[in-house]
């Protein structure tokens, strides 16, 4: 059961933007599995930091159109997922951020 949460947690995302969402409002940004619902993605973040999870928001985000010379490619489309933890809780993983 433990793999299947990291397998729909990609990585954090570590960007101003989830440093400031982190200390004002208890907020941990990552990027997820395209694939994931938002019921599975709380189960994950309480299964492997241990935290209770308020709130999850997700987001489809496109990818960007990269050029060199002549030739373009598309970077590929990402889901983020913005979870709310409850008050007072830390994740040490993003605490020397």
């Amino acid at each position: 059961m433990k793999e299947k949460a990291y397998q729909t947690l990609k990585r954090p995302l570590i960007t101003e933007k989830s440093t400031a969402g982190k200390e004002q409002f208890n907020n941990l940004y990552f990027e997820v599995d395209r694939g994931a619902n938002k019921i599975q993605i709380k189960q994950a973040v309480e299964q492997i930091f241990r935290v209770n999870v308020l709130q999850v928001r997700t987001a489809m985000v496109k990818g960007k159109l990269k050029r060199v010379g002549r030739h373009t490619s598309k970077t590929p489309d990402w889901k983020k997922a913005v979870v709310t933890i409850k008050p007072g809780q830390r994740v040490e993983f993003f605490e020397g951020v």
